[in-house]
């Protein structure tokens, strides 16, 4: 998706030199993998974020907002556009148990919050990295629990610019997805560009990804619990998380699990585990992460998706599917 330079000049005006031209967004993905951006913008409260994104729909600018950074591989050539970085981190606690949480709010604080009020539901999230925003776009989950199993409603501000509020029947959750993510990926399907080499039949692939709906904030509704209790639980999902994922630069889950199965063992039975092309290794303590090294480039992690999905599909007959979305401009450098 190209972006006329006349727009991206009357956006950084409108927005009075808040946005940053070529900002590396690498420095935003917890892999430490991405390319620049035209624009970048951070915002710190939904007021703020609804305004950027406004202004950059008047005239003409696709947007794309980006939260935690956790569960997206943003391309060498970087994102075209306006990349909003929201910080928009407010948390109320209201009545019986709910809880209304901003959209840029950090998963495992919303988590540690929670449990501090002894509000039990979402335990799971206490080492999940991302934000609210990503969490329901893609329905995170760990632990045999999901962003489906406790939120209520969400607040988005539509490709109009009027502010909806959505009931958690209206968002279409699946096994990591949700009607945003599958619209958002719908409309890019028949995106043309120069593809780089390697970006071989992903049904995520997205050039200058442009998002039709912004999540501005989201509701969950909880249950009371022994604070005690939480805290055990939490603690043990913390362990487990330390003792079964790579530390440091990484993305994961890279795969969805095919049913009754593990992507991770699919590719650790294909011999994979620890393979390394470039700067990018998949990780040897767990095969569905893939590990920046050092210096890792997309197209080098991009190359271990499309060896470990021939892999799998050559010894067991499965197309390993993405459950990370692959953003941003994927033409040659």
């Amino acid at each position: 998706m190209n972006v006329g330079s006349d727009a991206l000049v009357a956006l950084q005006r409108a927005l009075g030199g808040r946005a940053q031209v070529g900002d590396v967004l690498s420095r935003y993905t917890t892999s430490r993998i991405g390319g620049p951006a035209d624009l970048l913008a951070e915002v710190t409260s939904l007021d703020d974020l609804r305004e950027v994104a406004q202004t950059a729909r008047q005239v003409a600018v696709p947007i794309f907002v980006l939260g935690g950074g956790a569960n997206i591989l943003v391309g060498d050539a970087g994102i075209r556009g306006l990349t909003i970085v929201n910080k928009a981190r407010q948390i109320e606690f209201l009545d019986g148990g709910r809880v209304r949480a901003e959209s840029g709010v950090i998963l495992p604080t919303l988590a540690r919050e929670c449990i501090a009020r002894g509000l039990s539901g979402l335990e799971w999230a206490i080492g999940v990295p991302g934000t609210v925003g990503g969490a329901v776009v893609g329905n995170a989950g760990a632990h045999g629990r999901d962003t489906a199993s406790d939120v209520k409603r969400v607040w988005v501000l539509g490709p109009d610019n009027r502010v909806q509020a959505w009931p958690a029947e209206q968002l279409g959750f699946a096994y990591r997805s949700s009607r945003l993510k599958q619209g958002a990926a719908g409309r890019e399907r028949g995106a043309t560009s120069n593809a780089a080499d390697g970006i071989r039949g992903s049904p995520h692939f997205l050039v200058g990804r442009n998002t039709p709906y912004v999540v501005l904030a989201a509701e969950f509704q909880l249950a009371s619990g022994d604070r005690a209790e939480l805290e055990q639980k939490a603690a043990e999902f913390n362990e487990y998380r330390r003792r079964t994922q790579p530390p440091g630069a990484s993305i994961g889950s890279m795969f969805k699990n095919p049913p009754g199965d593990a992507a991770g063992r699919l590719i650790e039975a294909a011999g994979l585990k620890g393979t390394r092309i470039g700067q990018a290794e998949i990780s040897r303590r767990h095969a569905n992460f893939f590990v920046n090294l050092g210096g890792a480039q997309a197209r080098e992690a991009m190359a271990l998706i499309n060896l470990a999905r021939e892999r799998a599909q050559e010894k067991f007959g499965l197309a390993l599917e993405l459950e990370i979305e692959l953003v941003g401009d994927w033409s040659p450098r």
